[in-house]
């Protein structure tokens, strides 16, 4: 391409083009008139006549047309790509710039300065803002290139890694690189996991999406950067923003209250403890599927927790005395009285299916009759009614029936009546 490639400087910086200060002051002083330089007695409005030959006449009229002759030149002008060629009487570059109205910032590039001769090419780039990563970093640059490749060209002389960040601030979220991605030659489109190839890349960003008909949703991002192999790559990162909700669960705590009445083996619950729900509710951001930030939008405890409320007895249990071993004659133990003409069979196999060494799934009752410790003890039984004879229990069971009734077994009494 004609001149050269500006390097870059940063939004917050102003990059002066060598020959701009001199164009500028050139531009800037003003105009003298041909007036201005006489004598002022000679601008008062007098008029010396002066007698001229006719020789002289001619001479002069030759000079003027050789002078003009010499005063036109052609030359050739490129501003940003755009080549037009010439004919013209101006003297310097900055008065052929006035003439074709093309106005020079001072981080505009111009290839040369001072007289323009003939046959001058004259280059003028001028500067515009880009955004881009460099090492990761997101900043804005200033530069002359005209198209993507030729901007990744030059930042990157610098050996940083650096991308072209697509705006999406356009009409409608086009992506605008406000360049060309290219001036000739192919290049690849990265989306969804899918490379994309483009055989001839003259366009604009959104041109070429469009064309491959990717779509592009309002948070994803668009970047063009080199691939390993030096082609210009357009990469379309899809950006997801989503609040996830959580919930954990709160612990309750537990305390207990003294309850005289009831024994210490003994406990109830007053109040059933309830866990409560913490909601932590978060805003994750994807890129292509991987999460690349989390937020906490809020964490409270949502439901408090009920706390455990337990009643624990104070009393101390009375301890019961043993019977006494029976008779070394083995006398059987009886009870007698209406008791024997019952049907205890049936009472046993309604109570612990007629099992001598049944025991209740909560370990309370034992035996054929199911009896408690204390209720065993108080008919004068030792130990565990179910490591006793059947005979024994049996006989237990007649001597409590003799003193409380069938209603020792309100589920299965009716039996001893069959």
């Amino acid at each position: 391409m004609p001149g050269h490639l500006d390097g870059w400087s940063p939004v917050q910086f102003s990059t002066l083009i060598p020959g701009l200060s001199a164009r500028s002051r050139a531009t800037s002083e003003p105009d003298t008139t041909p007036d201005e330089l006489l004598p002022t007695d000679q601008r008062s409005g007098r008029t010396r006549v002066l007698p001229i030959t006719a020789a002289a006449v001619a001479l002069v009229l030759a000079g003027g047309s050789a002078a003009f002759a010499h005063a036109q030149k052609s030359v050739t002008l490129d501003v940003d790509g755009e080549i037009s060629r010439l004919s013209t009487f101006a003297g310097s570059v900055d008065g052929l710039l006035d003439d074709q109205g093309v106005v020079v910032g001072a981080r505009d590039e111009v290839s040369r300065t001072g007289t323009l001769p003939e046959g001058a090419e004259i280059v003028v780039r001028h500067a515009h803002q880009v955004a881009v990563t460099i090492d990761g970093q997101e900043t804005s640059v200033w530069t002359t290139a005209l198209s993507a490749d030729e901007a990744l060209d030059s930042l990157s002389a610098r050996g940083q890694a650096v991308a072209l960040v697509a705006s999406r601030s356009a009409a409608g979220g086009r992506p605008s690189l406000s360049l060309d991605l290219a001036l000739h030659g192919p290049a690849d489109v990265v989306v969804d996991g899918t490379t994309l190839a483009v055989p001839d890349a003259d366009a604009s960003v959104a041109h070429v999406l469009g064309e491959l008909g990717v779509t592009l949703n309002p948070l994803d991002r668009v970047s063009v950067v080199h691939s390993d192999t030096g082609r210009v790559q357009v990469v379309v990162n899809r950006v997801a923003v989503q609040d996830v909700t959580t919930t954990a669960e709160v612990a309750f705590a537990s305390s207990t209250q003294q309850d005289a009445a009831r024994y210490t083996d003994q406990k109830r619950t007053l109040t059933a403890g309830v866990p409560g729900v913490r909601t932590l509710v978060e805003r994750v951001t994807t890129v292509d599927g991987v999460e690349s930030g989390r937020v906490t939008l809020s964490d409270a405890v949502t439901q408090a927790p009920v706390d455990e409320v337990l009643s624990v007895g104070t009393k101390t249990r009375p301890v019961v005395a043993k019977a006494p071993a029976a008779a070394a004659t083995g006398t059987p133990v009886t009870a007698g009285g209406d008791a024997d003409s019952l049907n205890w069979a049936a009472l046993a196999r309604c109570e612990s299916g007629g099992n001598p060494t049944a025991v209740s799934s909560t370990g309370k009752y034992h035996g054929l009759y199911q009896f408690s410790v204390s209720t065993w003890a108080a008919v004068g039984g030792a130990g565990l009614p179910s490591q006793a004879s059947a005979d024994e229990q049996t006989a237990r069971a007649k001597m409590l029936y003799n003193r409380s009734g069938a209603g020792q077994w309100p589920h299965c009494g009716k039996n001893l009546f069959t």
